[in-house]
């Protein structure tokens, strides 16, 4: 559960009411889709009137405006069609998390095509930075990536690339890379051949390509193939 002091103030005003909850501020995005663990994603599992008072909403009220006294369902109400509250600090921390989660996801799936290699995380921040580009706390990082990316552009290098890698794993090699590639999510294709060897098609956001080579070759040694496809 996400401690008071730590949560933020989602507000709802519907037939002449006040409805309050603290949230996780991490969580409202889930939230905003119909999906909330009540005991992970708020402070206090209760609905107020004035959470600063902590006035309570009573049972009558949310009856009469929600068609419910649960909270979960009061709650996803809340947060999808009222207003978020944010300290200055909060905010603050919400969009350094944000902007970092950009990064992240474009130095993983983007390439600097004059170099056919992935930029480096600062050079990225600092294309953000000197393109002002707005960056929304509430919205997803992957909602906010086309913005990003239209926005550095004219700065930096930069193509978004997939690319498709075959990766043959014999013997004890399939033991030590194959759990880790499966919950990559890339794995698009797998068999297993005549000789009882593993083969499978990956693919790959381009950025990602050294880490997930060196991952196989690391683990896999000389058990592990890997082939470009075009």
């Amino acid at each position: 559960m996400v401690k008071v002091e730590d949560a933020i103030v989602a507000k709802l005003e519907s037939h002449g009411h006040r409805f309050e909850i603290l949230v996780d501020p991490d969580a409202t995005d889930r939230i905003k889709t119909g999906v909330i663990d009540i005991d992970k994603d708020l402070a206090l599992d209760q609905v107020f009137k004035d959470s600063r008072k902590g006035e309570k909403a009573g049972e009558e009220t949310l009856k009469e405006v929600f068609g419910t006294t649960d909270i979960s369902q009061v709650a996803i109400e809340i947060v999808k069609r009222g207003e978020i509250h944010l300290t200055t600090e909060q905010r603050r921390e919400m969009l350094e998390k944000k902007r970092k989660q950009i990064v992240e996801m474009i130095a993983r799936e983007a390439i600097n095509p004059q170099m056919n290699a992935p930029h480096p995380p600062a050079r990225i921040l600092q294309a953000m930075e000197e393109s002002k580009v707005h960056i929304d706390p509430f919205k997803s990082a992957s909602d906010q990536l086309q913005t990003v990316l239209k926005a550095i552009k004219p700065l930096i290098p930069i193509r978004m690339e997939r690319i498709k890698i075959a990766v043959k794993l014999v013997g004890d090699a399939y033991g030590r890379v194959y759990g880790e590639l499966a919950r990559s999510g890339y794995i698009v294709k797998e068999e297993w051949d005549h000789s009882g060897a593993w083969i499978g098609m990956l693919e790959i956001p381009a950025g990602m390509r050294g880490d997930i080579l060196d991952l196989i070759s690391r683990k896999g040694k000389e058990g592990a193939e890997v082939r470009l496809l075009k």
